[in-house]
């Protein structure tokens, strides 16, 4: 393990090391963490006495031994190496390395790096496929154009709107699950935002549900606490899900101490505009996400149930707006 002693703190700090093979042999924790810093070093392999396979850092195969040994010195692999085995440092030995960093030489730049990965390249390409060849999205590609749009919104909006992962409801649903996914939820802070954008994929169907206003009274009429769900298949029979909704939300209530009860909740009205609807059996999440543009872009300061739909309707855009704004997006890499 490296340390600091009290001996050689006056002009440079010497690192004291076990040897290069010990240290790559310490953990496969360690040697991960060494190969994340060194993209395409790669360790020859020999047969010990007892059968245990170990790195033979030595052997002539091995193209990297030589950078490594030399490499092992500076701040960079001081890190990797303290970061690995867990040490923890003083604030004084942490002010120490700065130092030592500013002053030592590394050799991370002579390290060969790997090609870039042709199988990042084809899921890039696939994402794009799905989404205007109107593939049913995954909930990858879902959440990469997702967090996309969401970095392109303005700071104002993101302030009083939050939202939650789009496999947390379906976790939800299954018991191992649910108290993970409550705590997820607990750390979101959702009664201090005006809106909370639900993605939903369940029954293997895109659907939007927003919470408005939870963090309100339920007798207010400026904001008033209701739910909105938008489906852009209808047909399905949207409200089925309103069982396991209501369950959700009133275990969200019980989770953060509140003081509402299960009859109280019962009355948050759960609302189903008639928004625009798929032409197709594999647009749904497609929908879904022009939904949370949309809304984000226009949602009112306060919704009050007296403007409702405000402009959730039928009309709200056309198939050609859709597909317009799919074509602008720029191709996402997962």
């Amino acid at each position: 393990m490296y340390y600091f002693p009290a001996s050689e703190r006056k002009e440079t700090i010497h690192l004291r090391t076990a040897t290069l093979h010990d240290h790559l042999n310490r953990s496969s924790k360690e040697r991960n963490f060494i190969y994340f810093l060194f993209p395409g070093t790669t360790m020859a392999k020999r047969k010990r006495e007892d059968g245990i396979s170990s790195a033979d850092t030595k052997s002539p195969i091995s193209e990297t031994y030589e950078r490594m040994a030399k490499h092992r010195s500076c701040w960079i692999h001081m890190l990797a190496h303290m970061y690995a085995g867990g040490k923890k440092i003083t604030k004084q030995e942490a002010e120490e390395l700065r130092s030592f960093k500013l002053t030592s030489q590394c050799y991370l730049g002579t390290f060969p790096c790997s090609a870039r990965s042709k199988r990042r390249i084809k899921r890039k390409k696939a994402i794009v496929k799905e989404i205007r060849e109107k593939i049913k999205l995954d909930s990858g590609a879902f959440d990469c154009y997702f967090e996309h749009m969401w970095r392109n919104f303005s700071e104002d909006k993101r302030t009083f709107i939050t939202y939650f992962d789009c496999l947390w409801f379906n976790l939800y649903t299954k018991a191992s699950f649910k108290g993970k996914v409550l705590t997820w939820i607990k750390k979101k802070q959702i009664f201090s935002k005006k809106y909370v954008l639900v993605p939903i994929v369940h029954w293997s169907h895109w659907s939007l549900l927003i919470f408005c206003h939870l963090g309100e009274s339920l007798q207010s009429k400026l904001r008033t606490p209701c739910m909105l769900l938008l489906d852009s298949l209808e047909k399905a029979g949207p409200r089925c899900l309103e069982p396991d909704i209501r369950k959700f939300v009133l275990d969200i209530y019980k989770s953060e101490g509140r003081a509402e009860n299960k009859e109280l909740i019962s009355k948050i009205p759960l609302l189903v505009p008639k928004v625009p609807q798929q032409r197709g059996g594999e647009e749904c999440g497609n929908y879904v996400l022009y939904y949370i543009n949309l809304f984000v872009q226009g949602a009112p300061e306060n919704f009050c149930m007296d403007d409702y739909p405000y402009f959730m309707k039928q009309n709200w855009f056309s198939p050609g707006c859709l597909e317009a704004f799919f074509e602008k997006l720029e191709p996402i890499e997962m």
